[in-house]
């Protein structure tokens, strides 16, 4: 008996359900049922048969909370174990992959880093300037087709060909915005191009 006060007063401060303070709960309400039993049957009140229900409800909800922490605890210690062990499949992979050199200097990627590649702030700017190259080859077909309409087809293609000299300029611009850091700046320029047109 008195080891397991001792184990009833260490579970108190002791996170999470344990089996000692689970039975201590379950034969506090077994005991607080049956009081409450003898006094209806000693004085016929309505009263106890109310504090029972609730006394019941209360039981089954501490015991259905205690089962749903131990759920949690299990899946938690499961999820830290598969972490654990990925983490030592990662390691012995980069052990081995740091062996083969050969495949690492040719460029090659493993089938692992295939799947995770994440693109670059460099593969955004080289996004960025093939749209800008398709802009570009767009207004200079616009200007070839309006310069073969006569004298006002020139001049039309000369206002295109000062177009494409800006396109040029801010793409430049565009591109030194990217390298500084300066990503915002994209938006607005090409929101100026398309009011240029």
């Amino acid at each position: 008996m008195a080891s397991f006060v001792e184990n009833l007063w260490s579970a108190v401060f002791t996170p999470g359900p344990t089996p000692t303070l689970l039975v201590a709960t379950n034969v506090t309400f077994a005991a607080l049922q049956f009081l409450l039993l003898a006094l209806l049957i000693a004085t016929y009140s309505i009263h106890f048969v109310i504090l029972s229900v609730l006394c019941g409800g209360l039981w089954w909800s501490v015991n259905w909370f205690a089962s749903e922490l131990q759920a949690a605890q299990l899946k938690e210690e499961e999820a830290e174990r598969l972490r654990k062990q990925k983490k030592e499949v990662d390691r012995k992979e980069g052990v081995e992959s740091a062996g083969s050199g050969a495949d690492d200097e040719a460029g090659e990627d493993t089938e692992t880093e295939e799947h995770t590649r994440v693109p670059t702030r460099d593969a955004k700017i080289q996004q960025t300037t093939g749209k800008t190259e398709r802009l570009r080859s767009d207004i200079m077909d616009a200007v070839k087709v309006s310069g073969s309409g006569g004298k006002s087809g020139s001049g039309a293609a000369a206002s295109g060909a000062q177009a494409g000299e800006r396109l040029g300029t801010k793409q430049r611009n565009v591109q030194a915005g990217d390298r500084n850091g300066d990503i915002s700046s994209i938006d607005s320029e090409w929101e100026k191009i398309e009011d240029e047109r």
